[in-house]
């Protein structure tokens, strides 16, 4: 069940990003901010694809140890996203005011939460397991 909260999760935030670019998403990020939009969303929208495919990537990986961190750092970024989201409701670059637009964000930050819940119960499951001897 971890998996597909974790998969659940990257649908929620890879879609989010089809709606950020609607909303200008840009505009609220660090460098991409000081630009012209005519320069910034092209920008933006390119920077998706080494991103999208590192994150798929990585979290297909052969290695478990680099699958498994991968996953980890993703379900924690969703998480951390939507508290950002959150925090910026007020800056007036802000466009993100649908419910389709939180709902997004939202459920990624609810199911990477639940991935991590999940993971943390399966390392208590397996510590105690290992301390019990068996």
């Amino acid at each position: 069940m971890r998996t597909v909260f974790y998969y659940l999760a990257l649908a929620c935030l890879f879609t989010h990003e089809l709606d950020a670019v609607a909303h200008s998403e840009w505009r609220l990020l660090f460098v991409l901010q000081r630009l012209p939009d005519a320069t910034a969303l092209p920008w933006f929208v390119v920077l998706l694809v080494p991103l999208f495919f590192g994150i798929l990537y990585l979290s297909q990986h052969r290695r478990t140890s680099l699958r498994k961190a991968t996953r980890l750092v993703v379900a924690t970024f969703c998480v951390v996203h939507a508290a950002l989201h959150l925090a910026l409701a007020s800056n007036p670059k802000n466009e993100f005011h649908g419910s389709l637009s939180h709902a997004l964000f939202l459920s990624a930050a609810a199911f990477g939460a639940a991935f991590l819940i999940g993971e943390l119960l399966r390392h208590r499951s397996t510590s105690r397991s290992d301390a019990a001897g068996g």
